[in-house]
């Protein structure tokens, strides 16, 4: 199926909205005050689960994308999409034009009782930001963990303590990721990668990779626009010149022109890596989802190996 095709089923497929819930206290899920649990919303299941390692056992949280067979860019909201957003007090969004569905429900039903952390305001990225997959960014989930501390600490005071520790657990947990990257970087200095669209760029830099792939071609694969004929040319002889060492491809959005690609990688004995915009679940959280992506890399280039699929 195309990618044209795709984007159009998916346009008419219902939303599925994903709970996640994390502790099983007595009380109901309410607002800020009082014992209750506090309503929170990750636009992405990769922001939710982070939200609920933060929250713990008081806050009930839901996961609007969160389906790693489907293509985030095509994504609708429902209007049961719209009600969960609605009713939740802590609401955490990526920015940079990646979910403007969530700007859109939030206006929609405005309330002053609504906290909202924008990923792209919190870490002061402009609109003109290239690459909207900010979850790649090491410095990301930190900045967003300590948001969270902080959010739900207002909104409910008594807990402080523990989300604050639970903050520094998140940090704590994060080292490994951290230290494989700094290893990578060190073991495989300026590995030549390609790419399909620039969905893992963020983690591939921090890995010291070196990415040859036209940013023009990755842009317009991510958009859906059809590439200069010139970028696919040079693309191809990234593989059929064995001047890559893996190709690292979108997993979750391909068509007939990333077929080609992993064709083409295929033949010319080049290993290729998946990642995703949607954690894949289940199985992982956000930790062990972005180390497993960083051992799949290091797989691929130590020992030739691909990793199509998590």
């Amino acid at each position: 199926m195309d990618a044209a095709h795709r984007r159009c089923l998916l346009m008419l497929l219902p939303v599925v909205v994903g709970l996640v819930v994390a502790g099983c206290g007595s009380a109901a899920a309410g607002g800020g005050g009082g014992g209750g649990r506090i309503v929170a919303v990750g636009a992405e299941n990769e922001y939710a689960n982070v939200i609920s390692q933060i929250g713990g056992e008081y806050v009930a949280v839901s996961a609007i994308e969160n389906n790693p067979n489907t293509d985030p860019h095509t994504f609708e909201a429902s209007p049961s999409v719209a009600q969960t957003v609605s009713s939740a007090k802590l609401v955490v969004q990526n920015g940079v034009g990646y979910d403007t569905f969530m700007n859109k429900i939030e206006s929609a039903s405005p309330s002053s009782s609504r906290t909202v952390i924008d990923v792209q305001t919190l870490l002061g990225l402009p609109d003109s930001t290239p690459n909207p997959h900010l979850w790649y960014k090491p410095q990301t989930m930190p900045a967003v963990a300590a948001a969270l501390a902080r959010d739900l600490s207002d909104l409910q005071p008594a807990h402080a303590a523990y989300f604050a520790a639970n903050e520094g657990r998140f940090d704590a947990s994060l080292r490994p990721w951290d230290a494989a990257l700094k290893q990578f970087a060190a073991r495989y200095p300026h590995t030549p990668v390609a790419t399909t669209e620039p969905v893992g760029n963020d983690m591939l830099q921090a890995a010291g990779t070196t990415n040859l792939t036209p940013f023009g071609l990755q842009a317009d694969i991510m958009n859906g626009v059809d590439p200069a004929p010139q970028d696919v040319t040079f693309q191809d002889g990234l593989f059929s010149g064995h001047r890559v060492k893996v190709f690292v491809y979108n997993q979750q959005v391909t068509d007939s022109l990333t077929q080609s690609f992993l064709s083409a990688a295929a033949k010319n004995g080049i290993p290729v890596v998946g990642v995703y915009e949607t954690m894949p679940t289940p199985g992982y959280d956000y930790q062990s989802w972005m180390l497993a992506e960083v051992k799949a890399l290091q797989r691929a280039v130590a020992d030739g190996v691909s990793t199509r699929r998590l």
